[in-house]
Parts: structure tokens; sequence; C-alpha cells
């Protein structure tokens, strides 16, 4: 009985977090980035301040709302794949699901705002290294592959660049194919013989 109440609360949750950001996007674009103030954001929302702030730790996160999303997905293509299948096809895969969701034709304008406003660069960027550091977390910690922290941050570092420079190139599913192959060398080199 007591799950089912928790259970809702999280959805109840969910669905404000979710309604906070869906507001904060479409002010973004209707009136510019810049132009909306949190208060804006929270009142259009019907919550408090605080409320937002509860979900949302900063006006540049409201963009970025997938972030905790796409890094746990990382993560998951590591700790998760089946057993003795190799790292990078993984990591591919998931790079690949990432990328044709952050290229779909709805990104776009999303993606404009951002690149015009450099407190989201600044955002993203920080957002990056972080993903970098807890996708080369996962990789150290996985017993079946390099203990180096060297190498496991190398190839994290390459993953999240793959993601940034084939969203933005004009055929991004080939773009990862290309950026793969690099990163498959260089994981190569890097791994002890006879691990994955």
């Amino acid at each position: 009985m007591t799950t089912l109440p928790s259970g809702r609360r999280e959805r109840k949750k969910a669905a404000t977090r979710q309604k906070i950001a869906d507001t904060a996007l479409r002010l973004f674009l209707e009136r510019g980035y810049d132009a909306v103030g949190i208060r804006e954001v929270a009142a259009e929302a019907d919550v408090a301040v605080t409320t937002l702030f509860s979900h949302f730790a900063s006006k540049e996160a409201l963009v970025f709302e997938q972030d905790e999303d796409f890094e746990q997905r990382l993560t998951q293509a590591v700790t998760g794949r089946a057993p003795h299948e190799p790292l990078i096809p993984a990591l591919r895969r998931e790079t690949h699901a990432l990328v044709r969701h952050c290229t779909a034709d709805s990104a776009a304008p999303i993606w404009c705002m951002i690149d015009e406003s450099p407190a989201l660069r600044r955002y993203e960027e920080s957002m990056r290294l972080r993903h970098a550091e807890t996708l080369a977390t996962a990789i150290t910690a996985d017993p079946g592959l390099p203990q180096t922290a060297t190498a496991s941050r190398t190839v994290a570092r390459f993953v999240i660049d793959a993601y940034s420079l084939a969203r933005e190139a004009a055929d991004p599913e080939a773009a990862v194919d290309e950026i793969f192959q690099m990163i498959e060398a260089a994981w190569e080199v890097a791994r002890p013989s006879g691990r994955a």
C-alpha cells in the first residue's frame, strides 16, 4: 500500500517538472532566452519560484531538461550491456539514439537558441564535461575494461565529442559511424590484450 502513494507522488513530481520545462522552452522560443526571467516561467507554469528551483538548479538547466537522462543513458550503455559485449559498439548504439533525438526537426530551433546564447553554450560545455567524467567513471569501474583513468577518460571524451560533432554534421548518422571508427581504433590501442 505504501508504494502506491510513492508512485503517485513521483508521477506528480515528474509531471510538474515536465510542465515547468515545457513552459520555459515555449517562452524562450517565443520571446528569446535572455528576455524571459525565472519568475515569468514560474508564473506561467503556475508554480512557485522555489518549486521551479527544486526541479531545476538554474535557468540554463531549463533548456537542457533531459540532461540527466542523457547522462544515465550513456552510463547504462556501459553498465547495462550484455556480458562479453564489447564496449564501443554499445556506446555507438546509444550515441546514434541520442543524435537522432537531438537532430529531429523539432530540435533545430532549440539548438539555434543555444548557439546564440553565450550562457547556454557555457552550460552545454560544462554539461558535456560532466557527462564525460561520469562516463569515464563507469568505464573505469567495469572489471572487464581497462582500469587506467587516462584511457577511460580519453574514450569518454571522444564519445561525448562524437555526439556533439555528429549533431552538427550534414549527415549525423554517417558522422557517428565515421567518428566511432576512430574511437574503436583508439580503444584497441588503449586496452590490455584480451579485454573488451
